[in-house]
């Protein structure tokens, strides 16, 4: 039987910006509630029947002029980008829709890019609720609809709350080329809206929950559609030990029903878990989920959307953020061929060139896969847990090849310190992870380029001095002044654009130098020249740069001092009269 789910919304911001206010205020003392329609607890969400979104939209859901057929909203009660990055379903965001909560006198915080980031790479549509309103200066609340209480304010805060919103609109527009405005001015179709709310002060919220139900119903409709009668599939949200239970699983069922004595398989690191349902569990009325002595009451069966405890022997294997499907015996090993690709799409083992990769989820690990390809970083291997010193050797081999590619990103996962060989960085924020390893990248870059220029003859100019002649030949040894640029021995010398030896050694004080620089005197010891034949008193030598030792060096510039780049210009010159396109 086809049937509308409920619509699942995660909220998600940086911390202290109100995440779990929003929530609590959407909740209110409903949560608690015995009523008739009230809202219900589940574990990991809170179910907001659609008879409760109307009493707290008013008559705001009536201006929208739709036939609303979800039954309510599924909001998951574990806000926060790790919570998030760990819920997934089959190519995406478990997430119908999101909410990013900003503080609208803050602004944007690393958690905020996060969320935006990976809830734009996961395609999952949101908006934004720019929280703490009531922190305005000179700010009254006048009534719980926002645009009511705006126009209620003095004209300094009206001012002021303009101007904060369109600082929000500028950012988030610069940041990510976002269209945004105010919900009700918004297109829904191109830009995205943002809703003023005080969680504190419940200001905004009927509109909040009116922009989301109204998105919802409008264009998610089509991906509600469930089977009640199939069978389940669902996303793990926890695995945990729970007194006189055991080890537990706590889920979001996206799709299908739950049932007591169902086989369950569960994605697992090395191999699918296969286990039966023993208990299904929802919180007690009047239960906090949250308290370690928690009361549950059993149910024989569940159906989506909804979050829900499951007892099972043997799944202890099964990680956060895995997917999991009920079953027949009949259908079982195709099940776990289903989830074992469904897995193997995410955990990325290959040959091929690139970093390593590892994440605490499938879910985490999923949205830093994504993330990367975006920004072009080929990965190489991805898993999920903690460094293993396979990984560490697996990154090292590649350091011969691309000492670029010999590095590990963990995300959410226990510190590990990086070897000789082998870059490991690691965050409990995805984006920063990602920022911290370009930047690396970058400044290995210039590590690994200034490497290259040593490899390469230098640009150099030298006067030979004056009544300085100490041999004539064999080898012949004058004193020089370096004008500028850098000269080492066996760097090849130069006269007029023609060849005329090479600086064995170099000495000043009586002792061998390695290398001179610009205002330095020292004895040259030229072997292949004769003084008086070759090379005069008070000639200018130039390094005889070679052609594609000057190419290279035009891309490294950067490197070059700018008296070095002046005689390489005077070095192609020379060179130019002869050969028009020397270097070029």
């Amino acid at each position: 039987m086809s049937n509308i789910r409920s619509p699942i919304v995660s909220v998600l911001g940086h911390v202290d910006h109100g995440k779990s206010s929003i929530l609590d205020s959407i909740r209110g003392s409903n949560i608690l509630a015995t009523e008739a329609g009230a809202i219900t607890q589940a574990i990991g969400a809170s179910i907001i029947p659609l008879d409760i979104v109307k009493k707290k939209c008013g008559h705001l859901l009536e201006t929208l002029g739709m036939k609303f057929t979800i039954p309510g909203l599924l909001f998951i009660d574990t806000p926060g980008h790790a919570a998030f990055t760990s819920l997934r379903k089959r190519g995406g965001s478990l997430a119908d829709i999101a909410i990013v909560v900003i503080d609208i006198n803050e602004g944007f915080k690393p958690q905020t890019v996060e969320a935006i980031e990976i809830l734009r790479a996961c395609k999952t549509p949101f908006i934004i609720a720019a929280n703490k309103i009531d922190l305005l200066p000179g700010y009254r609340k006048k009534d719980d609809q926002f645009l009511k209480d705006l126009s209620q304010q003095d004209p300094k805060v009206q001012a002021l709350m303009d101007t904060r919103i369109y600082e929000l609109l500028g950012k988030l527009h610069e940041q990510f080329s976002l269209e945004c405005d105010r919900f009700d001015r918004v297109d829904f179709t191109k830009q995205i809206a943002v809703v003023p709310v005080s969680a504190k002060q419940n200001v905004g919220i009927p509109e909040l929950l009116m922009v989301l139900t109204g998105m919802a119903q409008k264009f998610l409709e089509k991906n509600l559609d469930i089977d009640v009668d199939g069978f389940a599939s669902g996303t793990v949200l926890e695995v945990k030990e729970v007194k006189g239970m055991g080890t537990t699983l706590d889920l979001i069922i996206f799709d299908g029903t739950l049932k007591v004595n169902d086989i369950i398989v569960i994605g697992g690191v090395e191999e699918p878990v296969v286990s039966k349902v023993r208990a299904l569990l929802m919180p007690a009325p009047l239960s906090e989920m949250r308290d370690k002595k928690a009361k549950y009451k059993q149910c024989k069966e569940v159906v989506a959307a909804c979050g829900v405890k499951v007892s099972a022997p043997d799944i202890k294997e099964a990680v956060a953020g895995m997917p999991l499907k009920s079953t027949s015996k009949e259908n079982l090993e195709q099940v776990k061929n289903q989830i074992r690709k469904e897995v193997e799409e995410v955990m990325i083992e290959t040959d091929k060139d690139g970093i390593v990769i590892k994440g605490d989820t499938l879910g985490s690990l999923e949205a830093m896969i994504k993330l990367l390809r975006e920004k072009g970083v080929k990965i190489r291997r991805a898993t999920v847990g903690e460094i293993t010193k396979k990984d560490i050797s697996d990154a090292e081999s590649a350091f011969e090849k691309d000492p670029l590619q010999s590095v590990i990103l963990g995300f959410n996962i226990p510190e590990v310190k990086s070897t000789e060989r082998v870059k490991i960085i690691i965050s409990d924020i995805i984006y920063k992870m990602l920022e911290d390893y370009i930047k690396w990248v970058e400044d290995e870059k210039k590590v690994l380029e200034a490497k290259e220029l040593d490899n390469l003859v230098r640009p150099g100019k030298l006067e030979v001095l004056k009544n300085c002649t100490f041999r004539q030949s064999n080898p012949c040894i004058m004193g020089v002044e370096i004008l500028a640029g850098v000269f080492k021995p066996n760097t090849p010398l130069m006269k007029h654009g023609k060849h005329i030896g090479h600086a064995k050694s170099m000495q000043c004080d009586n002792e061998s130098i390695s290398r001179g620089e610009k205002g330095k005197q020292c004895a040259l010891s030229i072997p292949e020249a004769t003084a008086g034949r070759q090379i005069e008193e008070q000639d200018i030598i130039y390094a005889d740069v070679p052609e594609e030792h000057f190419r290279k060096m035009k891309k490294l510039a950067q490197y070059l001092k700018e008296e070095e780049k002046q005689v390489l210009r005077e070095i192609a010159e020379i060179h130019r009269k002869d050969k028009p396109l020397w270097g070029i």
